[in-house]
């Protein structure tokens, strides 16, 4: 198989919703298992992108800025996008429409997806987290996350679909991350209704887990159940 068929993860989601957001990863390792995908930063510094090899931090403030391969990351799910089945929308969606046409061509809920959607939007709605010491919960932080919204936007989403089953490596369901066309907006995507988009869908059947190396990792007990914490974080 390819590697552009390939996902790649630093680590697992679950460490994130437990709030270990400090592992020290740059990005000049990220990059030679991607090109494409999202994340974020050491100590959950704002929301990550990753559009043709750039890499563009979104920030609790509301700032979009492109950051060099130093940049640390504790999570990020990356992959050599190689588009393979178009697909397009020229019907104004609300949000649930908007994800059964997006999900409606995978043809098997059981392995990854990469989609990179570009064009007009009526309404978005993102966050981005602010920065966080360690430990605390990403439940608890997303409480009090900076949310912002736009209209009459132009933008693209990128990001993956994940198997449900797989739900302690990556977010289950459609997990996206927007950036807008002027590089000056951005973040987690909470709700959005597109009016005229485009793109493409990525199949992917093989990822590569990297599991950190860093005392806190090592030593953390991983067996609650995070799902429903995820589930709160993430929507």
């Amino acid at each position: 198989m390819s590697k552009n068929h390939r996902l790649y993860l630093c680590a697992p989601v679950n460490a994130i919703v437990e709030g270990i957001y400090e592992e020290r990863i740059p990005f000049s390792e990220i990059k030679h298992h991607g090109d494409f995908g999202l994340g974020t930063f050491d100590m959950l510094d704002g929301e990550m992108v990753m559009l043709d090899g750039h890499i563009y931090q979104m920030t609790a403030d509301g700032r979009v800025e492109e950051v060099d391969d130093d940049a640390l990351t504790p999570f990020s799910c990356v992959t050599f996008f190689n588009p393979e089945q178009p697909i397009e929308s020229t019907t104004e969606l609300d949000f649930e429409g908007f994800l059964k046409w997006l999900q409606n061509p995978l043809p098997s809920p059981n392995i990854f997806y990469a989609f990179r959607l570009s064009g007009e939007f009526a309404y978005m709605k993102v966050r981005s987290v602010p920065k966080s010491e360690c430990y605390i919960p990403l439940v608890e932080i997303a409480r009090e996350q900076p949310v912002f919204e736009f209209r009459d936007i132009r933008g693209t989403l990128a990001g993956f679909y994940t198997p449900e089953f797989m739900a302690s490596i990556s977010v289950p369901g459609v997990h996206l991350h927007f950036l807008s066309e002027d590089l000056k907006h951005g973040g987690h995507l909470l709700e959005c209704r597109p009016r005229h988009i485009s793109g493409a869908i990525q199949p992917i059947h093989t990822i590569e887990l990297a599991l950190p190396t860093t005392p806190y990792y090592l030593n953390w007990d991983f067996r609650r159940d995070v799902r429903r914490d995820l589930e709160k974080a993430e929507k």
